[in-house]
């Protein structure tokens, strides 16, 4: 009987060791690797995800800047109104995301995707829908100010966005009567439009109004999509150029909304009278209420 309650205490001293042991390996509970294929896909991909409420009920905008560059608060509420006023998603929630500079003198497009799969913290999670907006405070590569031809901002993935708050900047110091708030609401509007499957990028055309001279983008004189507003530059980018990231997608940009454009329209509207930038045209519209938004 000794020698057995003897083994039985080795094995019981056994069992609490191994046991000890494994609940201070790492002293947390194992978690899931993030599945962010859902937003690794081409614009315009989720088009009808982020305007109805079929299968994503909740939109959740990450907005990461570097430290010095977070767009204006105006530009903010400007954002939530067009939001709203186009999509049917009640639920829509902004976190921000202050990061420090990548110290770049310029950004490539590699160079920003690879910093979204750094610094990016929300994805899609369940009725959940995660977009991502990274303000920097690099201009893109390709700028030639010297001929006005500047990057303001770039969309390259169904989720995925960039705005170049630096140029931003710089462009609305030029003009006494354009405000940085302009200039950022009339960017981030147009390139979410995108997102929102404009022209022809996920949201069909109800009639045709897309520009033959430039490709998803509208024809209508002062919508917001037209091509005026746009592209005349950047034209790697507007060409389809592909870069593979770190995440092994392949990711091109879709647009990149040129400066010089811009302020010469919001300059012409505000001549008029007009303290409003543009908006989506009826046609615009139309193909977002077809493909599930208002």
């Amino acid at each position: 009987m000794k020698k057995y309650g003897f083994l039985v205490s080795i094995l019981v001293f056994a069992l609490a060791l191994g046991c000890s042991k494994n609940s201070d390996d790492d002293g947390t509970t194992p978690t899931q690797p993030i599945d962010k294929s859902a937003n690794l896909l081409g614009t315009g991909d989720s088009a009808n995800d982020i305007l109805s409420n079929d299968t994503f009920t909740k939109l959740l905008i990450e907005i990461a800047y570097v430290e010095g560059f977070r767009p204006t608060n105006r530009t903010m509420d400007n954002f939530m109104v067009y939001l709203r006023q186009h999509t049917f998603k009640e639920d829509i929630e902004v976190v921000f995301n202050e990061l420090p500079t990548p110290d770049e003198e310029t950004l490539t497009l590699q160079e920003i995707a690879d910093l979204e799969s750094e610094n990016r913290t929300a994805y899609n999670n369940g009725t959940t829908l995660a977009i991502y907006i990274y303000f920097a405070d690099s201009p893109g590569d390709d700028d030639e100010e010297d001929e006005g031809l500047v990057t303001l901002g770039a969309v390259y993935r169904n989720t995925s966005m960039v705005i170049h708050e630096v140029t931003v900047r710089r462009l609305a110091g030029r003009s006494p009567v354009i405000t940085d708030e302009d200039v950022e609401t009339a960017t981030l509007n147009h390139e979410f439009g995108h997102l929102f499957g404009l022209v022809n990028l996920g949201s069909n055309p109800v009639n045709d109004h897309e520009d033959p001279e430039a490709v998803n983008h509208c024809s209508v004189v002062g919508c917001l999509m037209r091509a005026e507003l746009q592209f005349g530059r950047s034209s790697k980018l507007q060409n389809g150029q592909a870069v593979k990231t770190s995440e092994g997608d392949v990711v091109k940009a879709d647009c990149a909304l040129s400066g010089k454009s811009v302020l010469q329209l919001l300059q012409q509207r505000s001549a008029k009278g007009s303290i409003l930038g543009p908006d989506l045209d009826a046609e615009c519209v139309l193909d977002l209420q077809a493909n599930g938004g208002r």
